[in-house]
């Protein structure tokens, strides 16, 4: 997979541009300073950079090591640290109780023989009163064609997530079609799905 996400991003522009995701910006009410964050397959960093940015000690985790290199480059030019890991998710020691918050924006990299493997490394990495931010793709978007997977099995709903994260408080959670610009991998309208949980205390 890491050969394929390096091709990707082997480009000199970012792929998904430099700003923040627009569901994380929405969603920074619930980020306090000095949390600690996991991003998710962070790619390029723009959403691990801005975290750091807004005092969160940031742990980006990603399979690509061009995107890395990238990532650091943009962390250098917004003067933010963050702790840097290169390694395959799906082989990954996520640890237990480790996070305050985890962050993955468009993970839909896995599909549903892993999907419920991966979310419950993200339960059981979080710590109690932890919270995950999650944003998808839904089946909508392979009409769409503007970014995301084309199987369309790693595509999320409604109803999916909130079967798969029934034991955690539901903060928010929305379908909707809107218009995005993250750089050229991510641009036009949009099939979207947004989630925002607590893991119970």
């Amino acid at each position: 997979m890491s050969n394929f996400w390096d091709e990707r991003y082997a480009i000199e522009d970012y792929l998904f541009g430099t700003e923040p995701n627009a569901f994380l910006y929405a969603q920074r009410d619930l980020l306090r300073p000095g949390e600690r964050c996991l991003a998710v397959a962070d790619g390029e960093g723009r959403n691990g950079v801005w975290l750091a940015e807004h005092g969160l000690q940031v742990h980006a985790v990603d399979s690509s090591a061009v995107a890395m290199l990238k990532a650091r480059s943009l962390a250098r030019e917004r003067n933010v640290t963050l702790d840097f890991e290169l390694a395959d998710l799906l082989q990954w020691d996520w640890g237990e109780q480790r996070y305050d918050v985890v962050v993955g924006i468009f993970i839909q990299f896995v599909g549903p023989e892993q999907r419920g493997q991966m979310f419950a490394n993200i339960k059981r990495c979080l710590k109690p009163g932890g919270i995950l931010l999650l944003q998808g793709y839904t089946p909508r978007q392979l009409e769409y064609r503007t970014g995301g997977p084309s199987q369309a099995e790693n595509l999320y709903t409604e109803a999916l997530l909130r079967g798969l994260f029934d034991d955690m408080e539901i903060l928010h959670l929305r379908e909707h079609d809107s218009i995005i610009n993250e750089g050229i991998g991510h641009s036009g309208m949009s099939a979207l799905i947004d989630l925002a949980v607590r893991k119970p205390r």
